[in-house]
């Protein structure tokens, strides 16, 4: 029997689980993993216990999360339950785009409380029946987590509702954080019972559970995990505001997938992810991709669909014509103008009444003929809010009514009680025109199910006296605010705040020609009869499956503690460099060429003090005393600055900006690495960066020898990044055949000559000390950015040539988990510190004990 607890997975894994299990072999094939080895794995998850031979599995298998699961509870009169599919869920409709091969589970709650006694019977009837996993929270638990948490803090916010006082909105509560965070954990609970984590996929749904993919990618660091939100996802200034905003960012990155409705959520998430987290974002072959400690986190921006299928079979019911004949004769001689909503305060309802009442006031000609029928759907929150909603939506009504109402016309229809579909549907099938006016909305399907309706079929043509031949024909009016307004080009669209045109919206809906109406409805039902849900479901799987394909290859590693954890990927050469390793080569060898770069490797990359510190001085000239050692500082700066700040290490080798300027010590002169014959393109180039300097406050230029770099480190990230595009079309445009290079970085848009990178000082280094006789068997080279690569690049392919010992130790070593050319990392600048520490101390130890030696010798002459 399915286990209710995480705890019982011992039991399970121990082989005295009912045979039920038995069906689900694919689950219980890694319980073991659970069972044996407490506690939260990182590198033991990845390495001690995974394994590389191919899974027997051959069915795929999605596991789907979300809050409820998609099923109708009934409880008959002897106290059993009796369950069914629940045919309007998303959650069931999306299996059509998965296709007939792919297993599919369910995790989730159900709509109902079952007794403590009757849940393991629950539990297995579901599992057996239903391939469906319940959570089972307790009620006060649930109450704080739903209609606490998810209604009184997410929706309001994610809906652009800001808790400036207590009645508009709840006030943050940690007690309800909690709350939040214990249901997702027993969510995760749930599907950490049934997954195989190397075959399965997991696609979490909504707000509600936006935490637990930090659950699952703790706990299993390769899971497949895509994440859809199917609300609105606020600007950076709305979300900022919330007090757990990074934890909420940092789950959603330990997804592979997240998926949003409308392009606007999608930058309002990466817009906040750059000003809170410092990520910045890359567009790839037409996919979005965040890179994330080694991981790419892609973003995928489509919008939902309807279920064709089931509207199409609703539309065939004889309920359905006779429902559609019944509103004919109710409306005969009348326009019906329709809107359908739950009451809620986001809807906009009381607007769209308010429009109404304005546009019979101003059209006189219409009072008697068009008629408004509102459908409002029971609210699915609670509160002082929804009653205030439902009390100004009835007074409105009602005002409407005794002004503009006579005997036989009523002009504001308000229904609202709950109906069948088949009687939502023949209203669709009636109405002129579709009004949806929400001031804020994740997506809203109404206006996709409306253009599916009004195409109707033969049946329902020849009730309402239709020429099948002819084209059908459509309108909508539709809020800019919600988020399949994008999808339809052929809607009015309207701020639904402004009455005066949403009432004009009205009016230009009822008086546009025929043909117009025929070609709108035309355009509309090409769109939604060919991006249902079954397409959605689909794109989102084949992303998905793209976005997961390198986890085999990627060696992981967990780092952080509670909601800050996150999973570092990386190649599979690619791991930290051990001081023990290095300093025995370094004592080894006796030949050694030592390349370091200073800016976030010898020193921190904010750090308020730019200038070395007297332990990096006294480290380099350490190394530089070792007569074995040939030492260089690599840097971006200028080299008035690097004179400066290394004016005390006479033996130390600098190359300044990027390789262009290079002197071997501090008696040397300085030479140019590259042949450079003039500079006339920074004429070109300094205007231009002034122009953007001048539009972007915080934004700075700094001139070099070689090169001009435009940074704006403290101008708005946001705009920044959006000036520094511009400017680097603007200067790529201008220089197009001048011989230089334009390139972006960290903060920055830098232009130089060609041909100057770091590499051609490791190129050069080692081609001298072969020329000098002195051919490197210890090669050392550590830099942080992207400029550093060059340098790395440079030694890799030195191996394979005469400029380095056959015997050669080569250490290519970058600063932080990330994906670079170099095979080792160290953490940060403090621990390269302390590895350079115990060369230094090696160079040390041999030179006193050469200076011993050489006082002995004195001693016995």
């Amino acid at each position: 029997m399915m286990s209710r607890s995480y705890s019982n997975l011992f039991e399970l894994a121990s082989g005295d689980a009912p045979l039920p299990l038995s069906g689900f072999s694919r689950g219980a094939k890694k319980l073991s993993r659970v069972a044996t080895v407490p506690g939260i794995l990182s590198e033991l998850d990845d390495e001690g216990f995974s394994s590389d031979a191919p899974s027997s599995v051959t069915q795929e298998r999605m596991i789907i999360v979300g809050n409820q699961l998609p099923l109708r509870v009934n409880k008959r009169p002897d106290g059993s339950w009796v369950f069914s599919w629940d045919e309007d869920s998303l959650l069931l409709q999306l299996r059509d785009g998965l296709g007939e091969d792919v297993e599919i589970m369910y995790v989730g709650c159900l709509r109902e409380d079952i007794d403590p006694k009757d849940q393991d019977d629950v539990a297995q009837h579901l599992l057996e029946n239903f391939k469906c996993v319940p959570a089972f929270i307790p009620p006060e638990l649930f109450s704080k987590f739903y209609h606490g948490f998810c209604k009184q803090h997410l929706w309001p916010l994610f809906h652009y509702m800001l808790p400036l006082s207590p009645e508009l909105g709840g006030r943050f509560d940690r007690s309800l954080w909690q709350a939040y965070v214990s249901v997702n954990k027993i969510f995760a609970d749930k599907v950490m019972e049934v997954i195989s984590p190397d075959d399965d996929f997991v696609w979490v749904h909504d707000y509600h559970l936006m935490v637990l993919p930090t659950f699952l990618r703790k706990r299993f660091n390769r899971v497949k995990l895509g994440f859809f939100l199917h609300s609105p996802f606020p600007s950076s200034e709305i979300y900022r505001t919330l007090p757990i905003r990074d934890e909420l960012l940092r789950a959603l990155l330990n997804s592979d997938l997240i998926g949003f409705h409308t392009f606007d959520y999608a930058r309002h998430f990466l817009s906040c992810c750059s000003r809170m987290l410092g990520l910045s974002y890359q567009s790839k072959r037409g996919y979005i991709g965040l890179e994330y400690y080694g991981r790419t986190v892609s973003i995928k921006i489509l919008p939902v669909g309807i279920h064709l299928k089931q509207l199409r079979n609703v539309l065939d019911l004889s309920e359905t014509e006779s429902k559609v004949a019944e509103l004919r004769d109710q409306f005969r001689g009348r326009t019906v103008l329709l809107g359908v909503d739950d009451m809620d305060i986001f809807k906009g309802i009381s607007l769209k009444l308010l429009a109404f009442e304005n546009l019979l006031t101003q059209h006189p000609e219409k009072r008697g003929k068009v008629v408004l029928v509102q459908i409002a759907n029971p609210a699915r929150g609670r509160g002082r809010d929804v009653l205030e909603v439902q009390s100004e939506t009835h007074t409105t009504r009602e005002r409407i009514n005794r002004k503009f109402g006579r005997e036989g016309y009523v002009p504001v229809i308000l229904i609202d009680n709950p109906l069948q579909l088949y009687e939502r549907i023949a209203y669709y099938v009636i109405s002129e025109c579709c009004l949806v006016t929400a001031v804020r909305d994740g997506m809203n399907l109404i206006p996709y199910e409306y253009i599916i309706c009004r195409q109707g079929n033969a049946k329902l043509d020849e009730t309402l006296g239709l020429n099948p031949s002819f084209p059908k024909k459509s309108m909508l009016v539709v809020s800019e605010f919600i988020g399949c307004s994008p999808s339809l080009s052929g809607a009015i669209r309207v701020n639904p705040w402004n009455i005066d045109a949403v009432a004009e919206a009205m009016d230009s809906a009822l008086v546009v020609a025929e043909a117009e109406k025929q070609m709108r409805h035309e355009k509309h039902y090409r769109y939604v009869s060919t991006h249902d849900v079954a397409y959605w479901a689909r794109s989102f799987w084949q992303d998905l499956e793209r976005s997961c394909r390198d986890h085999v290859r990627r060696r992981c590693w967990g780092i952080g503690f509670g909601l800050g954890f996150r999973v570092v990927a990386l190649d599979p050469n690619f791991r930290k460099l051990s001081v023990e390793h290095i300093v025995s080569a370094y004592k080894r060898t006796k030949k050694r060429a030592i390349l370091l770069d200073y800016d976030g490797t010898l020193a921190a990359q904010n750090s308020i003090s730019t200038s070395p510190s007297s332990e990096v001085i006294g480290i380099v000239n350490s190394l530089c005393r070792d007569p074995k050692n040939v030492v260089f500082i690599v840097s971006g700066k200028d080299r008035i600055t690097l004179t400066e700040w290394f004016s005390s290490c006479d033996k130390l080798g600098v190359a300044a900006e990027h390789g262009y300027l290079l002197r071997e010590n501090k008696d040397a002169e300085w030479e140019t690495c590259v042949a450079v014959p003039d500079f006339y393109w920074k004429q070109i180039a300094e205007p231009v960066m002034k122009l953007y300097t001048e539009t972007t406050d915080g934004s700075t230029i700094e001139t070099k020898e070689s090169g001009l770099v435009w940074n704006y480190q403290y101008a708005d990230p946001d705009f920044g990044s959006c000036q520094a595009k511009e400017l680097l079309d603007h200067l790529e445009s201008v220089l197009a055949n001048e011989p230089v290079t334009v390139k972006s970085g960290q903060n920055i848009v830098e232009v130089k000559s060609q041909g100057i990178n770091k590499g051609i000082v490791a190129d050069r280094l080692l081609t001298t000390m072969k020329d000098r006789g002195m051919i490197p068997d210890f090669v050392l080279c550590i830099g942080d950015d992207r400029s550093d690569e060059d340098m790395f690049e440079a030694i890799t392919r030195a191996t394979a040539g005469p400029s380095l010992s056959p015997v050669a130790e080569v250490f290519a070593c970058t600063v932080g988990r990330k994906p670079s050319k170099a095979r080792y990392f160290l953490e940060d600048p403090t621990e390269i510190l302390r590895m350079l520490q115990g060369l230094a101390s090696v160079s040390e130890h041999h030179s006193l004990k050469n200076i011993s030696k050489g006082f002995q010798k004195v001693v016995i002459e």
